[in-house]
């Protein structure tokens, strides 16, 4: 029970970010469920271990609308910033295919909510000077591409990104007691992996390439970790972006 009195925010209601929610549940957490589909957000959150648990159905990348989202709330102890996506339905792929209008979509479908929340809630860590942890999600297609089958080089970018911000926001809010750090999955069981899951190719690609699984990773693999980082067990680990992906980036398949 290692969240007993906290709050812990989860952005997204479905794939990782569900099974994050259930997890830290488990463990004692109050959790905070901001999404922008209300019927995932109440099943989720009706279906939790434990009491206390709230969601907001919200526009994570309208910032003021996240900031509202949390108004109610005072001491907020940790941060999983799941919500995001693929671009591929905006038109992401290889560099010299993209236009800007995928460019700024695919980037605004991943960087945007990352930022508007946590920027939401470290001035409610910093408003109550509240030690913390924030984790990000960033993902392997950001260090360990693969050119042939995921060539969606926004997505990679704005992940990178991420991976970036951890680094640069650990270094500024570790004298405040604050941690940021980052996951970067491998290819997970989710919906977003609907297209890889269905196709023979990739299934036979990843059977290989994340070899400690054999197949897609379980949502609950990359729950674990984040509640490791935030939970006290990780109070000496900031700035750090942990590959979570059954062996994806020391495979050379």
């Amino acid at each position: 029970m290692r969240f007993l009195g906290k709050t812990i925010v989860v952005t997204g209601a479905s794939g990782i970010a569900a099974a994050s929610a259930r997890r830290l549940a488990n463990e004692g957490a109050r959790v905070f469920v901001l999404s922008r589909d209300p019927d995932q957000c109440e099943e989720l959150v009706t279906n939790l271990e434990g009491d206390g648990h709230k969601w907001v159905a919200v526009d994570l990348t309208d910032q003021p609308a996240t900031d509202a989202a949390l108004k109610e709330v005072d001491v907020v102890h940790g941060l999983f910033g799941v919500a995001g996506g693929s671009g591929r339905r905006f038109g992401d792929g290889p560099l010299h295919e993209l236009t800007t209008e995928a460019w700024q979509a695919t980037t605004d479908l991943n960087d945007l909510p990352t930022v508007n929340a946590a920027v939401a809630v470290l001035n409610l860590m910093l408003a109550s000077k509240t030690r913390g942890s924030i984790v990000l999600t960033s993902s392997v297609l950001a260090t360990s591409p693969s050119p042939q089958l995921f060539a969606t080089h926004a997505y990679a970018a704005s992940k990178g990104g991420i991976t970036a911000l951890v680094r640069a926001a650990a270094a500024y809010y570790a004298p405040a007691g604050i941690r940021f750090n980052a996951i970067a999955p491998g290819l997970v069981d989710t919906p977003m992996a609907d297209r890889a899951a269905n196709d023979p190719a990739i299934r036979s690609y990843i059977a290989a390439k994340q070899p400690l699984m054999g197949d897609l990773l379980d949502p609950a693999d990359i729950a674990a970790a984040a509640a490791f980082l935030l939970s006290d067990d990780a109070c000496m680990i900031t700035g750090q972006t942990i590959a979570v992906d059954g062996g994806w980036s020391v495979t050379e398949t």
